[in-house]
């Protein structure tokens, strides 16, 4: 079993695609179980997410990482995967996930992204992400792993002591931990649709000094809200 968690946040645009595309894999539905963690949507999504999830509920902790804990708190598989409301999962998403686990001793599991929306303005953010995300990987000093696209071993992850409640950085801290309980690994061809809206609509470069900013401050952004943003 793998349990899949979508933290959400006011994400009726955005909450059918993901869902749709989640239901829409190459192994058995019964193999697996999405469950969505609600930050307290003020619009439709929980509505809109009831008939595509198995569970649905409004998380206890703070932040995306404590949705994220939440929903592996609550699930029922062995393997904790993530992704983001605002996402597109491949068909075989979930089946390459447990080929994974099935064949390596790893611990955790991450892979690439690519725009949803299209221009080379955003191929080239996200190209820049991909490199810095196999460079981290193959010199064994950086996973930057991201949470829209990443994987545990349950156990293993509740072991590390799971994501910091943190505005940014959370999936860039946790690899650290996890490192040291085995191995981490990337699948260059584990790919998910990435939504570049925070970028489009906030600017890449103040989006990216922003993030760098509050990692760099040990993940406080101070009375800031880094990811419940209202977009347009």
């Amino acid at each position: 079993m793998i349990s899949v968690v979508v933290p959400t946040y006011n994400e009726e645009q955005n909450i059918e695609r993901c869902l749709a595309s989640l239901a829409d894999q190459t192994v058995p539905r019964e193999t697996y179980e999405i469950i969505v963690v609600d930050g307290d949507s003020r619009d439709r999504t929980r509505e809109l997410a009831e008939p595509l999830a198995d569970k649905v509920f409004i998380q206890t902790s703070k932040r995306v990482g404590g949705a994220r804990n939440d929903g592996a708190m609550a699930a029922s598989g062995d393997i904790i995967a993530t992704t983001d409301a605002d996402c597109i999962l491949p068909r075989d998403w979930v089946e390459r996930i447990g080929q994974n686990f099935a064949e390596r001793d790893i611990v955790q599991l991450y892979g690439t992204v690519y725009p949803i929306e299209g221009g080379l303005k955003n191929h080239l953010s996200l190209l820049g992400a991909n490199t810095f995300a196999r460079l981290g990987c193959y010199t064994r000093t950086i996973y930057f792993t991201l949470g829209c696209n990443t994987a545990f071993d349950r156990e293993a992850f509740i072991r590390a002591g799971m994501y910091r409640c943190i505005d940014a950085g959370d999936d860039l801290e946790i690899a650290q931990r996890m490192r040291k309980l085995g191995r981490v690994r990337l699948d260059t061809r584990l790919k998910v649709g990435f939504s570049m809206r925070r970028y489009q609509q906030f600017g890449t470069l103040k989006s990216v000094w922003e993030w760098l900013y509050i990692v760099l401050s040990g993940g406080d952004a101070g009375g800031a809200t880094y990811s419940q943003r209202e977009y347009k």
